[in-house]
């Protein structure tokens, strides 16, 4: 990042507010080969304030507006055919001056199964006093033509767990590494190859905790005790009743997920309540995911912890992943790599059942014929927040 003389040919959206403010230019940089494109989506938010610009970079790839002093997030998003290409610079500081910064826009590509819902924020016990957090699920969707197979499917969730805590993976440049620090645990769906079929347009239920009727005892919860849902259920690895129950009668026993590898110390598995990252991902060039683990350097010890450990798992594995920022906090840091989602979702509160859902492709869903979903590789424009989970409605 540099102070500079504008480009040229950019799109402005002018002056916002008043005078003395700082004109800003986002210039985006694309891989080798690739030319700067129109229309690509330009997200820049106020990390500690509500500033939200939203603009377009114009036929010379750059997009220009104004800003006042503050510190901010942009984000960067295009899409050219089946290609992705997301970028992302944070907590950039603009005092006093005019500045152009460039942004390295990284190529992806969609994901076959996706999350649709996540549900970790938990809800009140009402017409009881307190709040209950053992209800959390996740439900991932077959976005594609073909039927998606769930066997060998993986998820885990990042260090550091919750978004407003300081991220030790970050280089003294800023950069995430090169890899996604997965914490505590890997789960794995199990079956043949071809156990677990998910057709075009069709979900599936992981429950992360208890995979009972919860709304038996507290009306504001879900009812996670359905035929066909899965559960990361172990006892011999988490023992703790309260979060881990048995599971209800309607949960077979072979739709509880394998515990790969537990790195940490808890006896209940830990999803943060307001900020998790959660990645789904499979071993890919014929790799095993059991093997992987078995290996001491992929195995990584989290800085500044004596006990903590995380697996190390490379990013093209993963199939897809939201980071989730606290709305309560002015202190969030990025944890997940932009290749993977180069933006971020708020949870507003927690205990309230708030969810965070995936936004339909509405023209992608009439021409497929089933439900299709907003897919960029940047849960800023995927995602929203809805103040009640799917599954009660």
């Amino acid at each position: 990042m540099a102070a500079s003389v504008l480009l040229t040919g950019c799109m402005d959206l002018g002056n916002p507010y008043a005078d003395n403010l700082n004109q800003i230019t986002v210039q985006t940089v694309y891989p080798a080969g690739v030319e700067g494109r129109q229309g690509a989506k330009v997200t820049i938010e106020g990390v500690s304030t509500v500033i939200n610009y939203t603009l377009y970079t114009g036929t010379d790839g750059t997009a220009t507006t104004h800003v006042p002093n503050g510190i901010f997030r942009i984000t960067v998003s295009d899409q050219a055919g089946s290609s992705l290409y997301n970028g992302s610079v944070d907590k950039l500081v603009i005092s006093g001056e005019d500045m152009m910064v460039q942004i390295p826009m990284i190529r992806s590509v969609r994901g076959q199964v996706v999350i649709k819902e996540l549900y970790c924020g938990g809800c009140s016990k009402e017409p009881k006093e307190g709040t209950y957090q053992s209800d959390q699920y996740v439900i991932v969707h077959n976005n594609d033509i073909q039927t998606a197979y769930l066997d060998g499917l993986c998820l885990g969730t990042l260090s550091p767990y919750n978004s407003n805590a300081n991220n030790p993976w970050v280089d003294k440049d800023g950069n995430l590494p090169d890899f996604a620090p997965v914490i505590q645990a890997v789960w794995r769906i199990g079956g043949n190859g071809h156990s677990f079929p998910l057709e075009p347009g069709e979900d599936a239920v992981i429950c992360f905790r208890g995979a009972i009727d919860h709304t038996a005892q507290y009306p504001r919860s879900v009812n996670l005790n359905k035929p066909d849902y899965f559960v990361c259920y172990n006892p011999v690895y988490f023992p703790n009743t309260t979060y881990h129950p048995i599971p209800g009668n309607q949960i077979r026993e072979d739709h509880y997920l394998e515990v790969v590898i537990k790195t940490g110390q808890a006896n209940a598995y830990t999803l943060s309540i307001n900020s998790p990252v959660l990645i789904l991902f499979r071993p890919q060039d014929g790799a095993d995911i059991y093997d992987f683990v078995a290996q001491p350097e992929n195995l990584i010890q989290v800085p500044g912890s004596s006990i903590d450990r995380v697996v190390a798992i490379p990013l093209d594995w993963i199939e897809d992943g939201v980071e989730v920022f606290n709305g309560s906090s002015s202190s969030n840091n990025k944890r997940l790599d932009p290749s993977v989602d180069a933006g971020h979702v708020l949870l507003s509160t927690t205990f309230k059942g708030h969810t965070l859902r995936r936004s339909e492709d509405i023209e992608a869903t009439k021409a497929r014929g089933f439900e299709v979903l907003m897919d960029t590789n940047n849960s800023t424009n995927d995602f929203y927040e809805s103040f009640k989970q799917s599954l009660s409605e």
